[in-house]
C-alpha cells in the first residue's frame, strides 16, 4: 500500500500539504455488520489507529528545527511562552548594566551565570523555545564552555584583586602583554 501511495503520489494523484509533502489518503472505516469479524488488529467497534507524528523516513522537506515548539502552550502570551530566552537575556542584560556603571567583575559573573543557567535549562526542559538554536548536545556544550569560561575570567580578573588566585597568573599576563 505505501508504494502504491507512494508511485500515486509521484504520479501527482494523491493529496499534497501546502509545501509538498505528500498526505496519505483517509480511508473511511466501513461499519462491520453485527457479527462480522473485525478486521486483523483492530478491536471491534473501535475506532482506526492514528497516523504517526514522527517524520517519514524519506522525507521530501526540510524538517522543522528543534527550537520550533514553544516553552508554553500556545493559549499563554509570547513573553511567557519564552520565559527560557528571556530569562538568559535578562540577567545579561544586568550584567551589561553592572559592567557599564563600574562593576566589570559582577557584570562579568552575571553574564557567565546566565550562560551557564542556559546551559542547564537545555539539558534539563524538554522544551526551551527560541534558546533552542542547534542540536541539544551542542547548545549545552557551547553554553557550558562560554559559561564556564566567562566566570572564570571575572574570578581571576586582576583588577584591583582577584577573587581566584592562580600562581601562574601573573607571570602569564606579564610574558603576553610585555
Amino acid at each position: 500500500m505505501r508504494a502504491e501511495s507512494d508511485a500515486e503520489n509521484a504520479a501527482g494523484g494523491g493529496a499534497t500539504k501546502a509545501n509538498g509533502t505528500p498526505v496519505a489518503p483517509v480511508v473511511p472505516a466501513a461499519p462491520g455488520a453485527p457479527g462480522a469479524p473485525a478486521a486483523p488488529g483492530t478491536a471491534a467497534g473501535a475506532e482506526p489507529a492514528a497516523r504517526s507524528r514522527r517524520f517519514p523516513s524519506i522525507t521530501r522537506d526540510t524538517a522543522r528545527p528543534e527550537g520550533s515548539g514553544r516553552a508554553v502552550p500556545g493559549a499563554v502570551s509570547t513573553p511567557a511562552r519564552q520565559w527560557p530566552m528571556l530569562s538568559v537575556l535578562t540577567a545579561t542584560a544586568v550584567g551589561l548594566l553592572a559592567t557599564a556603571f563600574g562593576h566589570p567583575r559582577v557584570g562579568c559573573l552575571a553574564i557567565g551565570v546566565a550562560l551557564i543557567a542556559a546551559s542547564v535549562m537545555r539539558r534539563v526542559l524538554p522544551s526551551v523555545g527560541m534558546l533552542a538554536v542547534r542540536s541539544r548536545f551542542t547548545d549545552m556544550i557551547t553554553y557550558g564552555l562560554l559559561g564556564v569560561a566567562i566566570t572564570l575570567l571575572a574570578l581571576v580578573m586582576a583588577a584591583p584583586k582577584p577573587w581566584l588566585p592562580i600562581p601562574f597568573m601573573e607571570s602569564a599576563v606579564r610574558f603576553t602583554v610585555r
